[in-house]
């Protein structure tokens, strides 16, 4: 029998395999990428590649060579003969001439086919791309095929297995996306010893460069393993290319092209012998094999025993090496031939248990639906042989409430049949009779179960026989239409009842499936929105523990050593032997502890938190039973959860990279910036001080000379000294270890001070102070808000005239004290109102002679006052110039000054 695909992924392969011209209408055509795969040099991948252009000329298409390595072999050179061939591009590299593919000169030809020898091959400097890989994208997107060549150790997955196995790690290499997109790959193979005599004969390198190739890379064993290599990385092509195409079809038959098992496992206790034969099955074939079980509504409801042993033989099929899967459905032979199709399955390994001779007038079996339905699919039948598990789950005695459903069902129809007395003595007739009696079936079906609800039907017919039918309470009739009447009433209590318990298991089961999904949803969402490695851990276990149960621990690598990320203090978390059990899992990247076969003795069970790139950390879980621990249901949704944690642990961790890597790029260009700035200003000031120096040692001067020479050393240095107390605060700021220690001080003192450090810049300009008396005292730290006045001051001593005026001023207002510098200066355009406060920023309103500096003193002013808690702003002066005003916050009060004086004989006086 064969059953529709409902799975979307086969939606989409269908979709991959239509042909290419139903979509060349919407768009442009693609290139296609052929490439010739080899596993060395010499194995003949470019003389193929050319024998197959020859042939593909000759039949009238288009082919051009766009570059070819020939690599002085001479029947490779002989194919080269009367093709069409492309310039090649010289690039001009450090005084050598190379020679690239021309690509440009590719696209302008644009043939049907070019041929571009070396796909792993990098560009030289100054090509358009890097990589010619790339330069094949751009012929492939400008609807150009393309041939190539390639070897298997040029593939960027396989690189270091390349390394690993040869002692060679080769830079040059493709993305796997190039070659796993490449719409036809052909293996070209030579045997090793073949090789190695073309090798050794000259025939692949010269004579010098073979001696070497072969006592490093071209030896032997090395070129077995990379042949396997590549020819498994070839099967798996093959087999990716057969799985798309066969569910590319609408009917699901299955295509044999490699064996693959699967076995059927339940709670029966015969199905560890299956499990067993279909190991060595898939061992004798050397085959995949999955161990499936098909949950239903009525398996949902097994006891505690059976759910033991079905747990059981599901973690010894895993231990034996299959692929464990539990699927869900109505009817168990149906899911299993749709799940063994979807899966390619070529046969499937059943358990046969004897069942009674009255068992089969009923129903078919399993067994028989799926032989019936199996198609191409074989079907192996094992004569099941019961065995028992060592457990620790009590054995159970008898039930004593078995029978409790069908006395329940007995009362649902006895109120029927009072319903029934009751309505016939009304008049009414036998139809309503029955409608009551199916109507009591219904509900016994729904409420109570399937095996009550067949009971109701059978017990219904009867009732209504003996209290309704003539002569009343026997079961004999008088009128043999009733006997039709009976079995339409029977036929449809049975058929009513079985639909009605299908739909509520159906329904039971979707919200099984609801539940699951809901939860893996919220647990996604929840690691989605949060960053951090602590808030991740924190979340998961937070969720976890709700939907587990027991304990839930993250743990991680911190400076060599296993530790949870969530430190509580006590639990099983802090017990050294836990640890080592966490450390262990995930270097071998293994569930191990307590419920599996490594660590047992562990306290809780382990699995490995395995990102996409590297194992990020493991996760333990402590059940409160240790029939959790069994439940291969759980363990599988954990193992999602483990994944989905390890991959937001991986993404935080990889934000983190992207954010030091951008830190790092940033301190870079701010050390390069720097470097550059303070450059000329370092050597200004250190050749005004050398050569004034000089001068004095050299010769005699008189004492104006000596004098001035004085002045500009001192001149010199001080200006220096600003500018390294600049370069020693930017470093404070920028490592965050800028500290602000306020106290109250009084700001005319600080102004004061600040003044008197700038005093020979500005002793040219008359300065206007401004502060009122009644001011009172600030908060603030005095060395710092003196050193952003000085840097004020100081601009304002490079950007205006030498006859001008400086205004410094202060005022109360109800944010603080606004601190106001003022020039008359050639003042700021509005878009440099804000930029003149980045650093290394330089205005070029003046020259550089007068405006030199490195652009840090405002940078400065600006972090020093936001560190405060205020802020700072350029503003245009009525009349010209320029107004720098930074406002300090007023935070408490002032502290009380005792103006009292105590004298000798103990009076006070003011």
């Amino acid at each position: 029998m064969e059953t529709p695909l409902r799975d979307p992924e086969a939606m989409l392969a269908r979709l991959r395999t239509q042909e290419p011209q139903t979509l060349e209408s919407h768009a442009a055509r693609r290139g296609k990428l052929k490439i010739f795969f080899g596993y060395a040099a010499g194995v003949g991948k470019t003389y193929t590649m050319l024998e197959s252009a020859r042939a593909a000329a000759i039949s009238g298409r288009d082919v051009l060579l766009g570059y070819i390595e020939p690599h002085n072999r001479p029947e490779t050179e002989a194919l080269l003969l009367g093709q069409d061939l492309l310039p090649q591009q010289e690039i001009d590299y450090r005084g050598i001439r190379l020679r690239e593919f021309d690509l440009d000169g590719a696209l302008h030809r644009k043939p049907s086919l070019i041929l571009v020898d070396e796909l792993a091959h990098t560009n030289a400097a100054g090509s358009r791309h890097n990589k010619r890989w790339q330069d094949v994208e751009e012929l492939l997107d400008a609807g150009i095929d393309v041939w190539s060549t390639l070897n298997v150790q040029h593939i960027e997955s396989l690189n270091d297995i390349v390394a690993q196995i040869t002692g060679i790690v080769v830079r040059e290499t493709i993305p796997d996306r190039t070659f796993d997109e490449a719409d036809e790959v052909e293996l070209v193979d030579l045997p090793p010893d073949e090789l190695l005599e073309r090798v050794q004969a000259g025939k692949v390198y010269m004579t010098e460069q073979a001696e070497r190739a072969g006592e490093r890379f071209f030896r032997k064993a090395n070129l077995i393993a990379l042949r396997e290599l590549a020819m498994r990385r070839i099967a798996d092509r093959v087999g990716h290319d057969v799985q798309t195409a066969r569910m590319g079809h609408a009917r699901t038959q299955v295509w044999p092209t490699t064996e693959r098992l699967l076995v059927c496992v339940g709670p029966s206790p015969t199905s560890a012998k299956v499990i067993r034969t279909a190991k060595r099955m898939a061992s004798a074939m050397h085959a995949q094999w999955i161990a499936v079980h098909t949950e239903t509504a009525a398996t949902g409801g097994m006891d505690d025993r059976a759910r033991h042993r079905l747990n059981q033989h599901l973690k010894l099929a895993e231990r034996l090496g299959a692929e464990t899967v539990t699927i869900t459905g109505e009817d168990v032979a149906d899911e299993i031939i749709r799940y063994a199709q979807s899966r390619n399955v070529t046969k499937i390994v059943i358990g046969k248990t004897g069942r009674p001779p009255w068992h089969r007038f009923g129903q078919q079996s399993v067994v028989d639906r799926l032989i019936a339905r199996s198609g191409d699919i074989d079907i192996y039948v094992i004569r099941g042989v019961e065995e028992h598990f060592e457990t620790s789950t009590p054995r159970t005695g008898k039930q004593p409430w078995l029978w409790r459903p069908y006395i329940a069902a007995a009362g649902v129809l006895g109120v029927a049949t009072l319903v029934g007395m009751t309505i016939g003595r009304f008049g009414m007739t036998d139809p309503n009779i029955v409608m009551t009696y199916l109507l009591a079936v219904v509900l016994v079906a729904v409420w109570i179960g399937r095996g009550p609800a067949v009971f109701a039907s059978l017990a219904a017919v009867l009732l209504f026989n003996f209290f309704f039918t003539r002569p009343y309470y026997t079961f004999s009739v008088d009128n043999s239409d009733y006997v039709f009447t009976f079995i339409v009433m029977l036929a449809v209590a049975l058929i009513v009842s079985a639909l009605t318990v299908r739909i509520g298991n159906q329904v039971r089961l979707a919200r099984q499936r609801e539940r699951r999904t809901e939860v893996q949803y919220r647990v996604s969402q929840a690691l989605a929105n949060t960053s951090g490695r602590l808030q991740i851990a924190m979340a998961a276990e937070e969720h976890l523990t709700t939907i587990f149960g027991g304990e839930i621990a993250v743990f991680a690598v911190e400076d060599g050593a296993m530790r949870p990320l969530v430190r509580r203090g006590h639990g099983f978390t802090e017990i050294p032997a836990e640890l080592e059990a966490a450390r262990w899992v995930f270097e071998h990247k293994q569930i191990a502890g307590r419920g599996t076969d490594t660590l047992p003795a562990a306290q809780a069970m382990y699995l490995p938190l395995q990102g996409a790139e590297v194992a990020v950390g493991a996760i333990g879980w402590r059940p409160l039973n240790d029939d959790d621990l069994l439940s291969i249901e759980r363990r599988q949704l954990l193992e999602s959860f483990a994944t989905q944690i390890a991959l937001a642990l991986e993404r935080d961790r990889l934000a983190h990279d992207a954010q030091r890597i951008l830190a790092e790029a940033q301190a870079e260009r701010l050390r390069s910036s720097l470097l550059s700035a303070v450059s000329h200003d370092l050597r200004t000031p250190l050749a005004a001080i050398a050569g004034s120096a000089s001068a004095m040692l050299e010769r005699n001067h008189d004492d104006a000379t000596r004098h001035d020479l004085l002045r500009t050393i001192y001149e010199e240095a001080d200006r220096l000294a600003r500018l390294v107390d600049n370069l020693l605060h930017l470093t404070r700021i920028e490592s965050g270890s800028l500290k602000v220690r306020k106290q109250w001080q009084p700001l005319d003192e600080v102004v004061g001070s600040a003044l008197h450090r700038v005093e020979p810049a500005l002793r040219s300009r008359a300065i206007e102070t401004s502060i009122p008396a009644d001011l009172g005292l600030v908060p603030l730290d005095g060395l710092l808000i003196e050193q952003v006045l000085v840097n004020l001051l100081d601009n304002a001593a490079k950007y205006t005239p030498a006859d001008s005026a400086v205004t410094v001023s202060a005022r109360q207002t109800p944010d603080g004290v606004d601190v106001e510098i003022a020039d008359r200066g050639p003042g700021l355009d509005e878009a440099e109102r804000e930029r003149v406060f980045d650093k290394f920023y330089r205005s070029c309103r003046v020259s550089s002679d007068r405006g030199r500096g490195a652009g840090l003193g405002l940078a400065i002013c600006r972090a020093i006052i936001q560190a405060h808690g205020g802020n700072i702003r350029a503003l245009p002066r009525d009349g010209g110039g320029t107004r720098f005003v930074f406002t300090l916050p007023m935070e408490g009060l002032p502290p009380r000054i005792d103006t009292d004086i105590e004298t000798e004989d103990g009076a006070h006086h003011a």
